[in-house]
């Protein structure tokens, strides 16, 4: 079953209704997964939050239910840096059966030094990449209950100029903040890819498909207070940047593309039309170094044993 019918061109302002269907928007309370949660809920789909901060959820549920009357949504602690945590917080979900998920929760430091979860695992990494394959374990048997279930990782244009370095994929060595963070999304790309082969291999119903937003900046970004603001004069500031990049609610589009067209393929990566950093959303070519199998194989299997989860993950 398909989360509804496409009988004209993808509309961004006229998205299909996902009525009945439930999806998990992992740091869903702020930017990009703010509005993937505010577009997804205006479907009519029941949107969780998927938060470890449950002031900034319910202001983010507050803001979604102003905009949106009759918006069904609530909030999932969960706290991705806590691999142990994250069986617990699935089983809060209190579902026989979960439609997609949304690995969109990220971690991004801008300054030394390195830090650590409470696992030892680099921050970025650890929450970006360990945190989502982990969760997507305990996730495993509610999306393969659904009729079509959907795995949508949310990458960045950041990990097109960075190659991982396989022996070194906590940059316990080599730490420089913005290539580490660009790796960590790298390593999520990767494992979306992965993921939707091994999905296909075990004959699952599940799909994985890979979105990015492309340039999105707060300050082309429309207002949602408390949970977002942007003054007259940083939207005036930024007028000249809007030529070649978008706010945060256009850079939602190919990620709600993805989970709901019933034309997405898995495997696919769906970033903005226009050289991939604004605009409407469609499906791109996957860059080779995010797609080789001999470096998924790798990553794979290094994750696992970081992560200590079978490498089925659960979709057998």
């Amino acid at each position: 079953m398909s989360f509804g019918s496409r009988s004209r061109p993808w509309d961004v302002h006229r998205l299909p209704s996902a009525e009945g269907r439930t999806v998990l928007v992992t740091g869903g309370n702020a930017g990009i997964g703010y509005f993937v949660a505010e577009q997804l809920a205006a479907t009519g789909a029941v949107v969780v939050l998927g938060s470890r901060d449950a002031v900034k959820a319910e202001a983010a549920m507050a803001s979604i239910r102003a905009r949106v009357p009759g918006a069904h949504v609530r909030h999932l602690p969960l706290d991705l840096a806590d691999l142990s945590s994250l069986r617990t917080a699935v089983n809060g979900l209190d579902l026989d059966h979960l439609d997609a998920v949304v690995h969109n929760a990220g971690v991004a430091l801008d300054a030394p030094p390195r830090r650590e979860t409470a696992d030892g695992h680099e921050l970025m990494f650890g929450t970006n990449h360990l945190g989502h394959f982990t969760l997507t374990r305990h996730l495993a048997p509610l999306l393969s209950a659904a009729p079509a279930g959907r795995v949508v990782t949310v990458g960045s244009f950041a990990a097109r100029s960075e190659r991982l370095d396989l022996d070194d994929l906590q940059s316990a060595r080599d730490y420089r903040p913005k290539r580490t963070y660009g790796r960590s999304k790298l390593a999520q790309m990767s494992f979306g890819f992965e993921l939707d082969r091994r999905l296909r291999s075990a004959g699952s119903t599940v799909l994985s498909v890979v979105a990015h937003p492309g340039g999105a900046l707060d300050s082309l970004t429309p207002s949602r207070p408390p949970v977002h603001t942007t003054t007259p004069a940083e939207r005036l500031r930024a007028l000249p940047a809007g030529l070649l990049v978008q706010g945060k609610d256009a850079g939602a589009w190919p990620v709600v593309r993805a989970v709901l067209d019933p034309e997405v393929r898995g495997g696919e990566l769906w970033g903005p039309r226009a050289f991939g950093l604004r605009g409407t959303p469609r499906s791109e070519p996957v860059p080779a170094h995010m797609a080789d199998p001999a470096v998924a194989a790798r990553l794979w299997a290094a994750t696992g044993e970081l992560a200590g989860t079978e490498p089925h993950l659960g979709f057998k």
